[in-house]
């Protein structure tokens, strides 16, 4: 992947993180609504690696990929499962 690809989706990540912070904030339980998203992108990325020994497509756990999971939650295990198909990363 080239330098600007990486530099757009670290860009578009980083803003997307942003804003779902800032909804979740909007909230009356900004912390119980933190903490559910975090945990389902934890099952989620958990879940897609456990299929992935069936389907042969699995997401490494890294700060990146963490980071998405838990700020995003099933969202961000779906976007970086269509970064890792479409970009073959």
């Amino acid at each position: 992947m080239s330098l600007w690809q990486q530099i757009l989706f670290y860009g578009l990540g980083t803003g997307v993180s942003i804003a779902v912070l800032i909804l979740l904030f909007k909230t009356k339980r900004p912390i119980r609504s933190f903490l559910g998203s975090g945990t389902q992108g934890i099952c989620a990325l958990a879940a897609v690696n456990v299929a992935g020994a069936f389907t042969g497509v699995s997401l490494g756990l890294n700060f990146i990929s963490g980071f998405f999971c838990v700020v995003l939650g099933i969202p961000g295990v779906i976007s970086l499962l269509v970064i890792k198909t479409v970009m073959n990363i």
